[in-house]
Formats: structure tokens, C-alpha cells, sequence
């Protein structure tokens, strides 16, 4: 997946990860597609949650060394 920026929380504990999230968010064009890269635990459950309710879109999820790897899209 070819994302538009690269958001690392790596380290980052909840709620953290999500608040630094939503921040690239919102800087972000619509349609524009954000890597969020993530050590919590937590961020399985926050990141898609937070997207449903924020209306962005969770395109892509994956794990790599070690590592949890989220591409959200901005809707609006």
C-alpha cells in the first residue's frame, strides 16, 4: 500500500497513538492515505474504531517486524 505520509508511534501508549492519528488527519487532503505504524496493543482496536467513527476509511491492515501497520484514508 503507497501512502501519502508516514505517522510512527512506535513506543506510543494509548491513547496517544490515536491522538497523534487524528492530528495527521486532519492536516491531511481528502482522500490522502496515512501509514500509522504502532507497538500498542490497544491501537487493534482504537485505530479501526476510531475510524468508524470518525468516517475515514481503514483501507489496509498488517503487522511487520514486530510492528502493527494501519492505512487510513481520509474521507472528509
Amino acid at each position: 500500500m503507497k501512502a501519502d505520509q508516514t505517522l510512527d508511534t512506535s513506543g506510543l501508549c494509548c491513547p496517544v497513538p490515536i491522538l497523534k492519528t487524528k492530528g495527521a488527519v486532519e492536516k491531511m487532503a481528502t482522500g490522502q492515505v496515512l501509514e500509522v505504524i504502532a507497538t500498542d496493543a490497544g491501537a487493534k482496536a482504537d485505530i479501526p474504531a476510531w475510524c468508524k467513527r470518525t468516517g475515514n476509511e481503514l483501507v489496509e491492515t498488517g503487522e511487520a517486524g514486530g510492528k502493527l501497520l494501519f492505512y487510513v484514508k481520509k474521507v472528509k
